[in-house]
């Protein structure tokens, strides 16, 4: 490669991994001359890029943060997969990244080429999103966490549980686990000398304490596993039995692959048993098969619609007529 600015941008875009690379490997990438790959360095080194050396038999170079952002260099696929990314981020449960999102998607879309920026705004147009709401994430306590659990440093934080009682807590994060819409953080908690999950949407003010330690073997090693566990743990899981007065295939293909076993009563109506599932989870599913229908068991799911149905009365404006 004897073209020096674009074997300067070459070198660069290697360099932007996230790697050490030995001079030797660097030169055989490049075709070029160890020496040639010395002189690269220094190059790239005047125009402001820190680029470190190390020394000895594993030595080589590396790109390392410095006093401000480097130009990034994108291939195509890494552009249009940014691209996407920030489309969907917007409108999302972290606190202020769609107006971010937007922002950092305008500048990119400016200097894409013609051909890709065609690929990512088709794709823009041709894609709805549902808006997400509910509470939000502070993206500052979610970056001060993540950088917590990289350097293994407790943290201190406000923690609001969900019957709304408030508490300090001082916990050892272990791993953020995003599941649906929600953020979680998995982490040891020493005030309570065990594993507990919190709700990220619920912790205020995290604040890195300087204390570091030597991390715990998770129960079960894995965190998107344990999140899945523990969120069984705390929400009741049932089976129902319900009559939907609709066809066996109309409701079969309404309630999806998975929600359980159907099986027909006559041409207008068909017996449904779910799969175990929580009192939420089977009152969304029920409700979204759109006919008539009878839970038959558990009664504590009929009386959990009785309050469902209540509750969007009362969101609706209708004043229930007082029983006599």
């Amino acid at each position: 490669m004897t073209d020096t600015p674009a074997r300067l941008l070459r070198l660069l875009s290697l360099l932007q991994l996230s790697r050490e690379w030995p001079g030797s490997e660097l030169a055989e990438r490049l075709e070029v001359s160890p020496r040639t790959i010395r002189r690269d360095i220094d190059r790239l080194r005047d125009l402001g890029y820190p680029v470190e050396a190390t020394m000895g038999a594993t030595g080589g170079y590396r790109l390392v943060a410095g006093s401000a952002m480097p130009p990034l260099l994108l291939d195509d696929e890494e552009a249009v997969a940014i691209a996407v990314s920030l489309r969907v981020a917007t409108g999302q449960t972290v606190a202020g990244i769609d107006e971010a999102g937007v922002r950092a998607l305008a500048k990119l879309e400016h200097v894409l080429p013609a051909r890709l920026r065609y690929r990512v705004r088709s794709l823009s147009n041709a894609t709805a999103q549902l808006a997400v709401a509910g509470p939000t994430v502070d993206p500052s306590d979610l970056t001060t966490l993540a950088a917590a659990i990289a350097n293994h440093e407790r943290v201190r934080f406000r923690y609001r549980a969900g019957d709304g009682e408030e508490s300090r807590r001082i916990a050892e994060p272990n791993r953020l686990v995003v599941s649906n819409r929600w953020w979680y953080l998995v982490a040891f908690d020493n005030d309570r000398d065990d594993w507990r999950l919190f709700r990220a949407d619920r912790i205020r003010n995290a604040q890195p304490t300087g204390l570091r330690f030597t991390p715990r073997d998770l129960p079960g090693g894995d965190a998107a596993a344990f999140v899945t566990a523990r969120l069984h743990d705390l929400a009741p899981v049932v089976q129902a039995a319900v009559t939907f007065r609709a066809p066996a295939g109309e409701v079969r293909a309404r309630l999806g692959d998975g929600a359980g076993e159907v099986e027909p009563i006559d041409a207008d109506s068909c017996r449904f048993r779910s799969a175990p599932a929580s009192f939420e989870w089977l009152a969304f599913r029920l409700t979204m098969v759109g006919c008539e229908f009878e839970v038959h068991e558990p009664p504590e799911l009929a009386a959990h619609l009785l309050e469902l149905a209540a509750r969007v009365t009362r969101a609706a404006g209708v004043t229930q007529p007082r029983a006599r």
